[in-house]
C-alpha cells in the first residue's frame, strides 16, 4: 500500500512510501489486541492499595464480654471485623498487576492496530519535522495544516526529539511516541496516526 508523503503544511511533497501489507494490511486479530491493551493498562496500575486486617488494628486483645449469658452473639476482641473500627476481612494488599504476554502476540496486536488505522484512513505520513525550540503554536500549526487539530493524534518519531515532545505536551488531544516504543494502546487511543517518513522504516 502506497501513501503520499505530506509536508508540515499538509501539501503533497511528490514522494510516496510503501506501507508493508504484513504490518498495515492484515486482518485484525481482536483477541490479540484485547490482550495487549489489557497488559498495558494492568502495567499502569500502582498496586499500592492496602487496608488493615484485625492483627494490624491498634487496640486491646481482651475479650470484651463473657461468652454466654448476655443474650447476644459471642464476641472476641474489639478489633473484630464485625465491629465499627475493626479490621477488614480479606482486604486489598499491595500487589503487582502486570503479566507476561508472548512477543509474537504483542507483534500481532500491534500489526492489527496499525491495519485497523490504515483501513479507516487514519494513517498520515509526513516528512521529518524539526523544531528549533519547544513551541506549542508551531506544533498546533502542523496539526491545522494536516486538518487534524480537532482529533486525537499520535505523532510517531524515529528518534527522541525534546523540542517536538515539549511542544505537544500542552495539547490535550496530541501525543508523541517513538517508533521503537510504539504499542497497541497508543495506536488505538488516537484517532489519527501521524508517522514521519523515517519512522515508517523504523516501524517496519
Amino acid at each position: 500500500m502506497k501513501v503520499a508523503v505530506l509536508n508540515k503544511n499538509g501539501q503533497p511533497t511528490g514522494r510516496e512510501v510503501e506501507l508493508s501489507d504484513d504490518l498495515f494490511g492484515i486482518e485484525p486479530n481482536e483477541h490479540a489486541v484485547y490482550l495487549a491493551v489489557k497488559q498495558y493498562l494492568a502495567a499502569q496500575r500502582q498496586g499500592t492499595h492496602k487496608s488493615k486486617e484485625r492483627g494490624e488494628i491498634k487496640g486491646s486483645r481482651k475479650k470484651i464480654k463473657r461468652q454466654k449469658g448476655t443474650g447476644t452473639a459471642r464476641a472476641g476482641d474489639i478489633k473484630s471485623p464485625i465491629f465499627r473500627g475493626g479490621g477488614r476481612v480479606f482486604g486489598p494488599k499491595p500487589r503487582d498487576y502486570s503479566f507476561k504476554l508472548n512477543k509474537k502476540v504483542k507483534q500481532l496486536a500491534r500489526a492489527s492496530a496499525l491495519s485497523q488505522r490504515a483501513k479507516t484512513e487514519g494513517v498520515v505520513v509526513i516528512e521529518d519535522l524539526s523544531f528549533d525550540a519547544p513551541r506549542t503554536k508551531d506544533y498546533q500549526a502542523v496539526l491545522q495544516g494536516l486538518g487534524l487539530d480537532s482529533k486525537k493524534t499520535l505523532l510517531v518519531l524515529n528518534e527522541p526529539n525534546d523540542a517536538i515532545s515539549l511542544s505537544a505536551r500542552n495539547l490535550p488531544k496530541a501525543s508523541v511516541a517513538q517508533a521503537s516504543n510504539l504499542n497497541t494502546y497508543q495506536i488505538l487511543n488516537a484517532n489519527s496516526l501521524i508517522i514521519t517518513e523515517s519512522a515508517v522504516q523504523a516501524i517496519q
